[in-house]
C-alpha cells in the first residue's frame, strides 16, 4: 500500500474555537434568562426557551467538530476523522474571493458532481456540489491551503493550450 503526501493541515485556532464555542453558548443561556425573567406569554417563553437549547446544543456540537482538523493528500481533502470531504478528481474549482459565498476565513470548492449535505460546525460544510472550509481556522493556514489545491489542480489538468 502506497503512503499518500500530505500537502497541507489545517484545525482550528484554539482561541477562534473557545471564542466561538461561548459566543454561541451565551447566546443561549441570553435567549432562556429573556424565556424566564420577562412576564411574557408561554408561547414565547417555549420559544425562546427552545432556540436556547438549540444554541447551547449547537455550541457543544461547533466544541466537538472543531476539536477535528483537514488534512489535503494527494488524493482527497479529508478531516481527521476520516471523512472524505472531497476527492481531488471530483474539484472543479476554488474560490477564496472576497465576494465568495464561503465561510469566514476559509474558501469554497465547487464540485462536478453533487454529493451528500454533512456539516462541521465551524469548520466545514457540503451542500449539494459545493464544499465550504473554514470558520475557526486561521486565515492564513486556510489560504494556503486553498493555494495548495489550486496549485494541484494545475498539475492536474496540464498545461493550457
Amino acid at each position: 500500500m502506497e503512503q499518500e503526501t500530505i500537502h497541507a493541515r489545517l484545525r482550528a485556532s484554539p482561541v477562534r474555537r473557545v471564542l466561538a464555542c461561548v459566543t454561541v453558548a451565551g447566546l443561549g443561556l441570553l435567549f432562556v434568562w429573556v424565556a424566564v425573567s420577562q412576564p411574557q406569554p408561554l408561547v414565547w417563553r417555549l420559544l425562546l426557551v427552545g432556540l436556547g437549547g438549540a444554541a447551547v446544543a449547537l455550541a457543544l456540537a461547533l466544541y466537538r467538530a472543531t476539536s477535528a482538523g483537514l488534512i489535503l493528500t494527494d488524493s482527497a481533502l479529508v478531516d481527521t476523522d476520516g471523512r472524505t470531504l472531497a476527492g481531488l478528481e471530483d474539484v472543479q474549482s476554488v474560490e477564496q474571493g472576497t465576494f465568495a459565498f464561503k465561510p469566514s476565513n476559509g474558501f469554497v470548492l465547487r464540485l462536478h458532481r453533487p454529493a451528500r449535505a454533512r456539516w462541521a460546525p465551524g469548520l466545514w460544510w457540503r451542500v449539494s456540489s459545493r464544499v465550504g472550509v473554514g470558520g475557526v481556522t486561521p486565515p492564513a493556514a486556510a489560504k494556503a491551503m486553498a493555494d495548495r489545491i489550486t496549485a494541484l489542480l494545475a498539475l492536474r489538468d496540464g498545461p493550457l493550450s
